[in-house]
């Protein structure tokens, strides 16, 4: 009976010292996602481009009858375009958010 009214007692004191934090948003978190937001439309116009010139390349080596390279730098542009993609997806999969 003494161990249980001092594990209350115990427990109350521990309670009434917990606060609920406000969260706050770091001092540098504006131009960081401005950067990232950055990154995000380079990698998305570098991979239009990837494909384009693949696209081209392809076109070029058909018509001149050369060997086909062509469909591997496709098919590599579309893998990294989207796994560029779902890289926030997969971050957040392995954060485990």
């Amino acid at each position: 009976m003494l161990l249980i009214a001092a594990h209350d007692l115990l427990a109350q004191d521990l309670l009434a010292q917990v606060f609920n934090p406000t969260p706050e948003t770091p001092p540098v978190a504006d131009k960081l996602l401005r950067l990232v937001r950055y990154f995000t439309w380079f990698v998305l116009l570098s991979g239009v481009l990837a494909i384009i010139y693949a696209g081209g390349r392809f076109a070029w080596e058909k018509w001149s009858g050369g060997p086909l390279q062509a469909p591997k730098q496709v098919a590599g542009a579309l893998i990294g375009g989207i796994v560029a993609t779902s890289a926030g997806t997969i971050m957040n999969a392995v954060i485990g958010q």
